[in-house]
């Protein structure tokens, strides 16, 4: 069975360091650095540099998290497709 964790190198501030994450937080990373129109490793600073503790790899995830969760959470009422 393979693992839903990839693991990746990417260079932030600099020098190279491993992440592993699980696809969907690294599809999520390249939407946000899409659309902010940034690298992936740019992005990665970013976060890296804000975090105020925990590993790279949670730091990551809780920023993904919770910028989908307040995109979500500015799409009107009506827009939203309900629970199933």
């Amino acid at each position: 069975m393979k693992s839903p964790v990839v693991k990746r190198s990417i260079v932030v501030a600099g020098h190279k360091t491993s992440v592993s994450l699980e696809e969907a937080f690294w599809n999520g990373m390249k939407e946000i650095s899409g659309l902010r129109n940034m690298t992936l490793s740019e992005l990665v600073g970013e976060i890296d540099g804000n975090r105020q503790q925990g590993n790279l790899s949670s730091a990551i995830r809780l920023f993904v998290l919770d910028y989908f969760k307040n995109r979500a959470m500015a799409i009107p009422p009506e827009q939203k497709v309900p629970a199933q």
